[in-house]
């Protein structure tokens, strides 16, 4: 049984990718995820319509703004498909919640957007925020699980074809993984490239870029600096934190 194939990336992002599914690299993904599969399906997160969420909601003509991730969330329903993003039914202050998001809100509502009324960022995916995984699967409580089995030969094709053919985006580098990315993004250019330690844990105040500052007097910026870019690029500026009243509204006036 296949799992998934390359009809299940949109047509954009296959263009984009070229060669890649003719590769012996894509060859080994597949194979290396069925035996993961093989072990019990019910272990892999997200399922799999879900591996590639973010290229489905993000189509590539509108892509603005690229978050990078590591690997999905490996805690039993929180893994969506989306970079730090998790289920809309989950409360906010519930110990599931994870600290990235937490201190994600912390920053927003430092920068003066408010706080997020869950953690769902779907909202983001749609108006061109690109929250990519680097990973795009993971073994249930076990992270990093599966950050050598293939994924990585087709996200460095995708980041270093992105930031070559497209330009003026913002790239958001939280964490070294992240920007482990940087000479791929490089590549490109006119691209605003904004890094920070990890929004995760302690580390978020623990180096000399941090994502906040001990005691939570002030954030990065980073939310505010892409705005101020896409202003400069006559884009429109992205809501960052949405109304739940006002979500229907802002689907359809797009």
């Amino acid at each position: 049984m296949t799992i998934f194939s390359e009809k299940d990336i949109p047509e954009d992002w296959r263009l984009l990718l070229g060669d890649y599914f003719q590769t012996e690299d894509w060859r080994n993904l597949q194979a290396n995820l069925q035996k993961e599969f093989a072990l019990g399906a019910n272990l892999v997160c997200p399922s799999p319509e879900n591996f590639f969420k973010a290229l489905k909601l993000t189509p590539l003509n509108q892509v603005r703004v690229v978050i990078l991730g590591q690997d999905p969330y490996h805690s039993p329903g929180l893994a969506q498909g989306l970079a730090f993003s998790i289920p809309s039914h989950i409360p906010i202050h519930s110990r599931a919640f994870p600290s990235s998001l937490r201190n994600i809100n912390k920053a927003l509502s430092l920068e003066g957007f408010g706080t997020l009324a869950n953690g769902d960022l779907q909202p983001w995916a749609e108006q061109g925020v690109l929250l990519l995984n680097t990973a795009l699967s993971v073994r249930l409580g076990e992270a990093g699980s599966h950050s050598h089995i293939g994924w990585k030969a087709l996200v460095d094709r995708l980041i270093a074809s992105l930031a070559t053919q497209k330009r003026g985006l913002i790239w958001m580098l939280w964490g070294g993984h992240a920007q482990s990315k940087l000479p791929l993004i490089e590549l490109g250019s006119d691209q605003l490239i904004l890094q920070s330690s990890h929004p995760s844990g302690l580390g978020v105040y623990k180096t000399n870029q941090p994502f906040l500052y001990p005691g939570a007097a002030a954030s990065c910026q980073h939310f505010t600096k892409a705005n101020a870019w896409l202003l400069k690029h006559n884009l429109e500026p992205i809501r960052w934190v949405v109304n739940p009243a006002q979500i229907d509204l802002f689907k359809q006036n797009g």
